[in-house]
């Protein structure tokens, strides 16, 4: 017998009626805050950035391939790791299908990492994506948009780890480096956009902020249990190939 509140549908229409209404709030707020994006200040890019990649060494400029705007994700995959981060993974697993849909509209999405592009390519195949995954190893991108951090840096936090969510140190085994190494990236999104010529940015997120490229979180919010992650947050996220 279940101990969660069980009434007649008519009591359940009335509470659900009262929860659509704050959820079209909540919509039409997003839609606010979307028309705020749009409207944010952009930033030139004067700096020479160049990228390892599938067709050789490419600009900034040139990861557009054609189009106009540019989305970068800064996927958690340093120089000191042997595989790439599992919720990044999991993240990379719902993006890779977007990508003609995204393509329609004049949009380019890729990952950016600092690992060599030889160990991104082997994890890709692993992976099976087709999703185009660029190497910063040999420029400062990452560190200039907030994706990575020198050791000096993470040094410098002070960090008691043991005192660190258990996601930290599951996750920097999994990626075969230890904590520092693991926290010397972070999950950060860019974009881009391509105007005669010249490269403006245009918006960034980061942390919490990239949920949005995670597509299994608003499914299971609308799940009968939820997330269900209580304190052990993301502690459950596996490679798609890891799952029992």
């Amino acid at each position: 017998m279940t101990d969660h509140k069980v009434v007649s549908r008519q009591e359940w229409q009335a509470v659900r009626g009262d929860l659509l209404q704050r959820e079209k709030e909540h919509t039409q707020m997003a839609d606010e805050l979307a028309r705020q994006r749009r409207e944010l200040p952009w930033v030139t890019i004067e700096k020479e950035y160049r990228f390892d990649t599938d067709d050789g060494t490419r600009s900034l400029a040139g990861l557009f391939d054609g189009r106009s705007q540019l989305l970068i994700y800064h996927f958690m995959f340093g120089p000191s790791y042997a595989a790439g981060c599992p919720v990044n993974s999991s993240m990379a697993d719902g993006l890779d299908g977007l990508l003609p849909h995204l393509h329609a509209r004049d949009v380019t999405l890729l990952l950016v990492s600092r690992a060599p592009l030889a160990k991104l390519q082997a994890y890709k195949q692993r992976m099976g994506w087709s999703l185009p995954w660029v190497s910063a190893a040999n420029t400062d991108f990452n560190f200039d948009f907030g994706g990575s951090y020198t050791a000096e840096q993470v040094r410098g936090w002070g960090l008691d780890e043991s005192g660190l969510p258990p996601i930290v140190a599951l996750n920097a085994a999994a990626t075969g480096t230890d904590v520092l190494g693991y926290l010397s990236e972070t999950p950060a999104m860019s974009a881009f956009t391509l105007q005669d010529g010249a490269v403006y940015q245009t918006y960034a997120t980061a942390a919490r902020g990239v949920e949005f490229m995670m597509g299994y979180y608003p499914i299971l919010d609308r799940a009968p249990k939820g997330r269900d992650e209580g304190d052990g947050f993301q502690t459950w996220i596996r490679r798609h190939d890891e799952y029992a």
